[in-house]
C-alpha cells in the first residue's frame, strides 16, 4: 500500500549506503560487497544503494509528481530525485526526529492504528513489517527525506519575490469571479469544426439533430468559471470573454479547446462585478505570487538538473551502455 504525506512535495534524497533500500545494517552491507556506482552527476559517482532508496520510497509513498506513463519516465523521476537530494545534501537541510515522530503519527492516525508508537515499538515494527516490509529504520529515513525535501523546496521558493501587475490580479480576478454554461461539439480537426458551425448557424435545428446522432462528442461543462475553462479545458481566453457576451442560444466558434476544436452554444453566463476587486485585491496577489513561486521552483529544478550533468553508466544493469 502507498502512504500519503500530510503535505505536497516530490520525493527525493540523496544519501549513504547507510540509507540503502537493502533491510540490512550498512556496516553488513559493506563486508559483503563493494560499492556499485550507477552513475554520476555533478562529477560525483551516484552509488547503486542510493537509486535503489529511492525506487523503494516510490513504492512505499508514490511518485508526488503522480503516476508515471512508462519505464523510461520513471527511472527519469528517480534520477531527477537524486540530484534534488543532492542538492537538499548540499544546502545542509536537516530533519528533526520530532519532525519524523509528527509524520509517523499522522500516517498512524490516518490509518486508526490504536497502539501508541513510542511506547510499543514492537507492536509499531510488526505494523510496519505487515504494511510496507520494510524495518522502522528505513520506513523512517524514507519519511526523513520527504521532509527533506519539502523544506528544501520551500526554503527555494522563500527566496523567490516575483513581480505581480495589477494587471495581472484583476485579470485572474475577473477569470474568477466570470461564469459561463455553454455546450460544445468537439471536432478532432478545424475544417470539420468549422463546416459544422457553417451549418448550425443558418439551420436551427441542425446542433439538436447532430447531438441526437453522435451525443457522445457533445459535452457540458456545466455553469463554472472561466478560470476552470480556460486553465482546465483549455479556452482561449479571448473566446470565452466573446462568449460570456452573447446571448444565450447564441453559437460561436470555432476554436481550439483541450484536444482538437470546439464549436459552443450559449447556455448562460455571468459577469464579473468589477466593483468587488477591491475588496479582494490582495487575495488575488498573494494568489499569483504563490503561483508564480510554483512555477518559479519547477524552472529552478530545471536549470539545477541542466547543471548536474546527469550520466547513466547503465540503467541498474539491464539496459547496457551509458545514456
Amino acid at each position: 500500500m502507498k502512504f500519503v504525506i500530510c503535505a505536497y512535495f516530490v520525493i527525493c534524497v540523496f544519501l549513504s549506503p547507510v540509507a540503502a533500500a537493502e533491510q540490512q545494517p550498512e556496516a553488513q552491507q559493506a563486508e559483503q560487497r563493494p560499492v556499485e556506482y550507477i552513475g554520476e552527476f555533478f562529477d560525483i559517482k551516484v552509488p547503486r544503494d542510493n537509486y535503489v532508496f529511492i525506487k523503494s520510497t516510490h513504492m512505499v509513498f508514490g511518485d508526488q509528481a503522480g503516476p508515471a506513463k512508462t519505464e523510461e519516465e520513471k527511472e527519469q523521476r528517480i534520477w531527477d530525485d537524486l540530484v534534488l537530494s543532492y542538492e537538499a545534501f548540499r544546502r545542509g537541510v536537516t530533519v528533526a526526529q520530532e519532525e519524523i515522530d509528527e509524520e509517523v503519527k499522522k500516517i498512524l492516525e490516518a490509518e486508526k492504528v490504536t497502539f501508541d508508537f513510542k511506547v510499543d515499538k514492537q507492536a509499531y515494527a510488526e505494523w510496519l513489517k505487515t504494511k510496507t516490509n520494510e524495518p522502522v529504520e528505513l520506513f523512517e529515513n524514507q519519511l526523513r527525506h520527504l521532509i527533506q525535501m519539502r523544506k528544501l523546496k520551500e526554503q527555494v521558493m522563500d527566496q523567490m519575490n516575483p513581480e505581480i501587475s495589477d494587471k495581472e490580479a484583476r485579470q485572474r480576478f475577473l477569470d474568477e469571479s466570470s461564469s459561463l454554461s455553454i455546450e460544445l461539439a468537439e471536432f478532432e480537426n478545424k475544417e470539420s469544426a468549422e463546416n459544422f458551425y457553417k451549418k448550425a448557424r443558418v439551420d436551427k435545428k441542425f446542433w439538436d439533430e447532430e447531438k441526437s446522432r453522435r451525443p457522445k462528442e457533445f459535452r457540458q461543462p456545466g455553469f463554472v468559471t472561466l478560470a476552470f475553462l480556460i486553465d482546465i479545458w483549455q479556452f482561449p481566453r479571448d473566446a470565452a470573454y466573446k462568449m460570456l457576451k452573447m446571448k444565450k442560444g447564441e453559437i460561436y466558434g470555432p476554436a481550439p479547446v483541450y484536444k482538437g476544436y470546439g464549436v459552443f452554444k450559449v447556455l448562460d453566463n455571468k459577469t464579473a462585478d468589477e466593483a468587488e476587486y477591491p475588496k479582494v485585491k490582495e487575495n488575488y496577489y498573494a494568489k499569483i505570487r504563490g503561483v508564480k513561486k510554483y512555477e518559479g521552483l519547477e524552472q529552478w529544478i530545471r536549470d539545477l538538473k541542466k547543471q548536474a550533468n546527469i550520466k547513466i553508466y547503465n540503467q541498474i544493469a539491464e539496459k547496457g551502455g551509458e545514456k
